[in-house]
């Protein structure tokens, strides 16, 4: 049973702009919210949307002083939504180096506006939780780059490198894990989900999204490097001798364990997905759909492991693939049991290329 299933209805023009704008940035995303029931799906998809407005934040190539300052107004728009029209305009006449021309118009009038007319519309309580989890990501990523706070970055061979493995981790809270407790708190108001259950989901919501980030990042690797950026924290690298700085590669026994500390927050994701009560059909299945591509991606890293960290380094699931998780997911979306058979042989083919993780000695 859903709470208020009509007390937030956007229009046929706003549920297209939605549409729109999430296919324009992550069409997984667009793929899955579909599934998921109304209005629960709505409040996820602009939700969405403000953290891509953060991150293009973020992107921007202004400096940290410019970019915190663009992150307070961000964090007074999420208080004060109706503000929107003034600083959208202020915004229009800011330089944005470094975004796209979608990613720009997101930050004006244009295409921002009815995003923000959007949120400001959620009914009070699923707002809130929004603004909580938004403004928590906000907050985290306007310390990026600020030597002064966490996470924290290191430069060596001309990259700017997480410092340890608690800012990797924490980096990817901020980016992600709060977007899993935003979406966690959201579907136990809409499915009005017991009290011990929403204690399990939370429990393990930062994981579901530390995971996605973690396989990202692995997936990205080269990618990152371009950009002048390393993800993976600078006490691994040593254990590497620095090598996947220069794609020199690494040990194979390196590479397993970069890949196990994903699957690791993986496992908890898939028991995030057990909890969650067989009502929630639409969001256990958008769950699962994030979920084994995400193994997949994994595997596909683990069948390239000579590749790894090199300038071979190319880690891509076929739309082919895509499309089977969709079927598997439709078919293991109410058998608990399939579920943890499905991502154990998963794991297991993972670990038969690579072997298994060994724990790095502290550095």
């Amino acid at each position: 049973m859903t709470k208020n299933p009509t007390a937030f209805s956007p229009t046929t023009t706003q549920q297209k702009y939605l549409v729109q704008q999430l296919e324009k940035v992550s069409r997984s995303f667009a793929l899955l919210i579909p599934y998921i029931e109304s209005p629960l799906r709505h409040y996820l998809g602009v939700a969405y949307l403000l953290c891509r407005v953060a991150d293009n934040i973020e992107d921007c190539t202004q400096p940290l002083l410019w970019k915190q300052a663009r992150f307070d107004e961000f964090a007074l728009l999420l208080d004060e939504p109706a503000r929107a029209a003034g600083q959208l305009a202020e915004w229009e006449r800011q330089p944005w180096p470094g975004l796209t021309a979608d990613e720009r118009q997101m930050m004006g009038i244009g295409l921002g506006l009815p995003l923000w007319q959007l949120y400001g519309a959620i009914p009070r309580s699923s707002q809130g939780i929004i603004r909580r989890w938004v403004g928590a990501m906000v907050k985290g990523m306007r310390g990026i780059g600020d030597p002064q706070t966490r996470p924290a970055f290191v430069r060596r061979k001309g990259i700017e490198v997480l410092e340890s493995e608690l800012d990797y981790n924490e980096y990817c809270y901020y980016v992600a894990g709060t977007v899993g407790q935003l979406a966690s708190e959201l579907v136990v108001e809409q499915y009005q989900l017991a009290p011990e259950v929403a204690a399990r989901l939370h429990a393990r919501a930062e994981s579901c999204g530390r995971s996605l980030q973690k396989t990202n990042i692995i997936k990205d690797f080269v990618e990152d490097l371009n950009r002048g950026v390393c993800y993976l924290p600078d006490t691994w690298m040593g254990h590497a001798a620095y090598a996947p700085l220069e794609l020199g590669g690494a040990e194979l026994p390196w590479k397993a364990m970069v890949l196990g500390d994903a699957l690791n927050e993986m496992r908890d994701s898939m028991a995030y997905v057990l909890a969650l009560p067989v009502h929630a059909k639409g969001y256990r299945r958008a769950s699962l759909m994030c979920l084994y591509p995400a193994y997949h991606t994994m595997l596909s890293a683990a069948r390239q492991a000579d590749l790894l960290f090199t300038a071979g380094h190319r880690i891509k699931i076929s739309r082919m693939a895509i499309a089977q998780c969709i079927s598997d997911s439709d078919k293991t979306l109410l058998d608990n049991d399939a579920i943890q058979t499905y991502c154990a042989k998963l794991e297991g083919a993972i670990f038969d290329c690579v072997g298994a993780p060994v724990a790095l000695r502290p550095a």
